[in-house]
């Protein structure tokens, strides 16, 4: 079976939030001050993430990405994420992180079954990380991409979001990460995700303009391969480079047509499209005692009102009303 969308979209990638709570206050991401977390009761029980995502894979999900908030936070994560490798036609278990934890969790979560880590972090600086996150847990941070490479992780792919006259002096600093290791560092644009007083379409930084800061040090970037869980990233290698560098860019050049991805947030909705507040409930029919053939439904349902687009370039002022904590990175 496979889940196609009324567009002709394969959809085989589930990203799953396990939880809303996080360790950091990213300014662009989880609002200092101005937000609350959800009651335990509110969020998904490993049990019914798990049973949703055996369902999808029923359906054709082959890939799933762990999110938060940030999941190294929920207790139990490790015996859970070691949990869905047993679920029949699930290919790939991946996980974001912000890497606080990591240098704890990177043997844990290789012997789960983890073998690619994205982590998010926006500044080589730690005066400057502080700033950006409310914590000054940078050095932690680069410890636990340390020990995820003694570990083996490959890919590593460190994920930045460049914000104009906020860190995007630092963008030919993280490129120059990929010149001697294994790294993959991918720029995303800013994106409007419950940043309505903190986004507007200059404080985006365009992809093009990352890339030529980058060029007009390093030289023309050579064309790499896409590899194994690339998504919408195009990317590229400096001459000689070990690593890659990505550019994603959903604001400037938006991939649409190309998206093959749910997201399930934290508390049981399963969102069809990052930029669009469209859910569907699945909490209330999982907790309600409904059947797989009513959550295979519902998947479904989630297809037909997965839209063709964002238009968020077309109204700049349109953010979403959950932040990205809310809906999982």
């Amino acid at each position: 079976m496979a889940l196609i969308d009324p567009r002709n979209r394969l959809i085989d990638y589930l990203r799953v939030s396990v939880t809303d709570r996080c360790n950091l206050a990213c300014t662009y991401c989880k609002p200092r001050g101005r937000i609350t977390v959800l009651p335990h009761g509110e969020i998904l029980r490993y049990e019914e993430i798990h049973r949703l995502v055996s369902v999808s894979a029923s359906l054709g999900i082959s890939h799933v990405r762990i999110t938060g908030g940030e999941p190294l936070v929920r207790r139990g994560i490790l015996p859970f994420i070691a949990s869905l490798r047993d679920i029949a036609g699930i290919e790939d278990i991946s996980v974001t992180t912000n890497g606080v934890l990591l240098e704890e969790m990177a043997s844990g979560l290789r012997d789960a079954g983890i073998a690619r880590l994205n982590i998010s972090l926006d500044s080589l600086d730690p005066k400057r990380f502080a700033g950006i996150t409310g914590s000054d847990a940078w050095h932690k941070v680069w410890r636990g991409i340390e020990a995820a490479e003694r570990c083996g992780f490959d890919p590593i792919k460190i994920n930045m979001v460049p914000v104009k006259g906020v860190n995007d002096d630092e963008v030919v600093a993280f490129a120059r990460l990929t010149v001697d290791r294994r790294i993959h560092v991918r720029f995303i644009e800013f994106m409007p995700i419950g940043a309505n007083d903190r986004w507007h379409t200059d404080s985006c930084v365009p992809a093009g303009e990352i890339r030529k800061a980058i060029e007009k040090v390093f030289g023309p970037l050579e064309a790499a391969d896409h590899g194994k869980g690339a998504g919408p990233s195009q990317n590229y290698r400096i001459p000689g480079g070990q690593g890659v560098i990505g550019f994603i860019a959903p604001i400037t050049k938006h991939f649409c047509e190309s998206c093959r991805r749910l997201r399930l947030t934290a508390d049981g909705k399963i969102r069809p499209c990052l930029l669009s507040d469209t859910e569907i409930d699945i909490k209330s029919p999982l907790r309600g005692g409904c059947n797989d053939a009513e959550l295979e439904r519902l998947l479904r349902v989630a297809l037909e009102i997965k839209p063709e687009r964002h238009y968020v370039t077309e109204s700049p002022g349109g953010c979403t009303a959950r932040t990205m904590s809310r809906i999982g990175g």
